[in-house]
């Protein structure tokens, strides 16, 4: 059986599908802190589910027994929302990690895939970004990730239980939320394309980002769980190994939106990072991944999403 932690959020109800999909038995802890019933709804009946949070550890043990490989999403997520909330980010995305790998450790799960971020890079200019590179977290939420990979490190070499974190960059798709303050920028921006209504780029606009639609993390994290003999204490990088700017995005969404919206623009946020591309050979040579959905191909779905789900957007 897998267990998904943070289920209810947007990768995490994609990764129930996904696994679903694939006939395999699930369970699903989440507190619906940021994630959504909503989501996962159409799959009621096909999955257990355990309500409560990773920091409950007696709610966290049960869910975790009998659950051989455990794909860890939960977490509170956003660079701006942990800058504003450093202690309720750790909590979640640190203490709660820990607590994971204690009970599974203890539980005897054999397997935890655990979702990081390109965040940990930081703002050096080198690109590709790859593993190997050091990191310089600029926000809590990409610290609170590093440390979640040295704590994974730990319980892989020290106690035997095999662990892979995946750097995910930029993911986008179906179900992320346009709406909140802290939403991601191809959900908002898509919402307010479509609505005749400028979208404001913090900065320059000559950001660069490597955004990776939804079903590439899905694909690569069962990957992580099921490869024969991943690397000891796997850190891998998973998107689709190109970039494009936020100005170019803008225009790419109006072009598939028919539209011809300009975007506005204001200050940098602090902790945002100039660039970011991945290098992902590793996670090619290391559990088989391939980007299987290009960044054009994902954003028409999820632009046809919006459109046919209007309560979401």
């Amino acid at each position: 059986m897998y267990l998904v932690t943070g289920g209810g959020g947007f990768i995490g109800s994609h990764m129930i599908e996904y696994l679903l999909g694939k006939g395999e038995e699930v369970r699903v802890l989440d507190d619906f802190s940021t994630g959504r019933e909503s989501n996962i709804a159409r799959f009621a009946g096909r999955f257990e589910l355990v309500r409560g949070s990773l920091l409950d550890e007696e709610t966290l043990r049960t869910a975790v027994a009998g659950c051989g490989r455990i794909i860890h999403l939960g977490a509170i997520p956003s660079v701006p929302r942990s800058i504003n909330n450093p202690i309720a980010t750790n909590d979640a995305n640190v203490r709660g990690t820990l607590n994971l790998l204690i009970a599974a450790r203890d539980l005897g799960a054999k397997r935890i895939v655990i979702a990081s971020s390109s965040s940990v890079y930081g703002d050096s200019p080198t690109l590709p970004k790859v593993e190997t590179m050091p990191t310089n977290p600029k926000s809590n939420y990409a610290a609170s990730k590093l440390i979640c990979e040295h704590y994974a490190r730990v319980f892989d070499t020290v106690f035997g239980l095999q662990t892979v974190c995946i750097r995910c960059f930029n993911v986008f798709g179906p179900r992320q939320d346009p709406n909140s303050e802290y939403a991601a920028v191809i959900p908002k921006f898509i919402k307010l394309i479509r609505a005749g209504k400028r979208p404001v780029i913090t900065g320059d606009g000559l950001q660069t980002r490597d955004f990776t639609y939804v079903e590439n993390v899905v694909n690569a994290m069962h990957l992580a769980a099921t490869a024969p003999a991943p690397p000891q204490a796997l850190v891998c990088n998973v998107a689709c190994g190109s970039r494009i700017s936020l100005i170019g995005l803008t225009q790419l969404i109006n072009n598939i939106l028919g539209t011809s919206v300009d975007p506005e623009f204001a200050d940098a946020r602090p902790g945002d990072v100039k660039h970011s591309l991945a290098d992902i050979s590793l996670a090619r040579g290391a559990i088989g991944y391939e980007p299987v959905v290009d960044l054009e191909t994902g954003l028409r779905r999820t632009a046809d999403y919006y459109l046919n789900n209007e309560n979401e957007s």
